[in-house]
């Protein structure tokens, strides 16, 4: 009699790596319902209906890129298909991405109330990967309204834009209340960003279950220095390109503007704290001294893959134009220091698909001061700390707690981010000795370029699955859309 088929899928021969663990050991995984429910050294074939021979490549936890701007350049729905191919090609299955009212994404202001249910109805269906929001309170009034984004809705993290007040998205800017499309009486400034702060303490105290879940994120640049440096900068003829960018944006900017955030999260008991893109060394040198300052505040410290692989001298100049600037190859060496003394919690793309033809200006190709800022990086965001993190010394496992785990936990996200029973069937299966040169024309984005054009990296993507289900193989994209929302945290009950 033959055996009876009570999973949906074995993947066989895995080389698992996982988070929180000190070695890599090879498995079978039972896959049923979506998660995985059995892992063994040798599971029988025959208990399934479907067999994936992972032929002893790493397998890591499908990776969660936790910053993301999914239509921010372009409509939504479109970007969402698009974008999340890209991010399923290189092993991400959880999609978090950042989004507000205002010009740019739906170029909408008003109630939440109205703008979040129309976010939710363009995604539904386009993405590839699962996905989730983050939210940004522009308007006075949408402070009222996170617990609104709460319950209903299941967000659990908001954002700040230190540097909309008083400076554009791409450069200088006195036109801040048409940008962010608030009334004239309204300020986007240290005192709202105070306010933002006592609204979701109020909420952490309403949901005593879910307060480890609730967390404000920053983006901290202060727009006073912002404005007086890109002044300065575009007087000064030896200065171009991201080198002159940078400079305009100069890293202290970034280092104040942690000081001010951390001292309103103390003043308001806004404990759970996400310092955002750390660029410099004066700014993970800041968020360092505040974390020392204020214990009792829970930050936690993102980089970007852009801001580790790339520097001013880059040779792609003005496609690597983003907020806050690359910097430094001093940087750059300091950011992958303090990556591995543990003294960074997860690295994420900040994603945000720019085409060409938007990017740069038509009459002046070349001005940096004329690019948009923002990138797409997505599908090679594993490879990148792989390639890079390999030739460092960092461990496997250490890549999982960066890109997979330490995010899930942050944001409640509790089935994901690792290979273990119950967990999402989410995994990515890694070639470790393929070596390839980035080329924008193989990209599943609709970019048309990236910066990281011509960097060679060495650990490739082979196979991506979402809850079990083949995404990604050998180079293709497999299926339909069937990315789902993720209303966070799983599980906490009104009160």
């Amino acid at each position: 009699m033959s055996e009876t088929k009570v999973l949906d899928k074995i993947i066989k021969n895995v080389r698992v790596v996982r988070p929180n663990h000190q070695s890599i050991e090879t498995v079978d995984l039972g896959i049923k319902n979506g998660k995985f429910s059995q892992i063994a050294p040798e599971i029988n074939s025959n208990r399934a209906q479907e067999v994936f021979d992972g032929q002893n490549r790493l397998g890591f936890p499908g990776l969660i890129d936790a910053h993301m701007h999914i239509g921010i350049y372009q409509p939504l729905d479109q970007d969402a298909v698009t974008e999340s191919k890209a991010a399923a090609m290189g092993g991400v299955t959880t999609s978090l991405n950042y989004i507000r009212t205002g010009q740019y994404y739906l170029n909408k202001a008003g109630s939440y109330q109205n703008f979040f249910p129309e976010v939710l109805a363009l995604s539904k269906g386009n993405f590839y990967v699962d996905y989730g929001y983050h939210i940004a309170p522009i308007a006075s009034g949408h402070i009222d309204e996170m617990q609104y984004l709460f319950e209903e809705q299941g967000i659990t993290s908001f954002k700040i834009f230190m540097f909309y007040g008083g400076y554009g998205l791409h450069g200088l800017s006195d036109r801040q209340n048409l940008f962010l499309m608030i009334n004239k009486e309204e300020r986007y400034d240290f005192a709202h960003f105070e306010f933002i702060m006592r609204g979701l303490t109020q909420l952490r105290e309403r949901y005593p279950k879910a307060q480890d879940y609730l967390s404000l994120s920053l983006h901290c640049e202060v727009a006073e220095i912002l404005n007086a440096y890109t002044k300065i900068v575009q007087g000064d003829q030896s200065l171009s390109g991201l080198k002159a960018y940078s400079a305009a944006r100069p890293p202290h900017s970034e280092g104040l503007a942690i000081c001010i955030a951390s001292y309103l999260a103390h003043e308001t008991n806004c404990v759970n704290i996400n310092l955002l893109h750390l660029s410099s060394r004066k700014a993970v040198e800041a968020a360092l001294t505040m974390q020392a300052a204020f214990p009792h505040i829970n930050f936690r410290r993102e980089v970007t893959v852009g801001h580790l692989m790339l520097d001013v001298d880059a040779p792609t100049g003005k496609w690597a134009k983003v907020n806050p600037p690359i910097r430094s190859r001093e940087d750059v060496e300091y950011l992958w220091k303090q990556v591995l003394n543990r003294n960074i919690d997860w690295i994420v793309s900040d994603h945000a698909c720019c085409s060409a033809a938007k990017k740069a200006s038509l009459k002046d190709p070349d001005n940096i001061w004329l690019a948009k800022s923002g990138f797409g990086g997505t599908e090679y965001m594993l490879s990148s700390i792989f390639s890079e993190g390999s030739k460092r010394g960092m461990s496997y496992n250490h890549m999982a707690e960066l890109l997979c785990w330490n995010s899930a936990q942050r944001f409640g996200l509790w089935e994901k981010g690792d290979i273990a029973v119950g967990y999402d069937a989410d995994l990515v299966l890694l070639d470790p000795n393929e070596t390839f040169v980035v080329r924008a024309a193989e990209s599943e984005s609709q970019q048309g370029y990236t910066p990281f054009e011509g960097i060679e990296l060495t650990g490739r993507v082979k196979s991506t699955f979402l809850r079990g289900n083949l995404i990604y193989d050998r180079g293709q994209v497999i299926g339909s859309p069937c990315g789902r929302y993720l209303k966070r945290p799983y599980g906490i009950a009104k009160p």
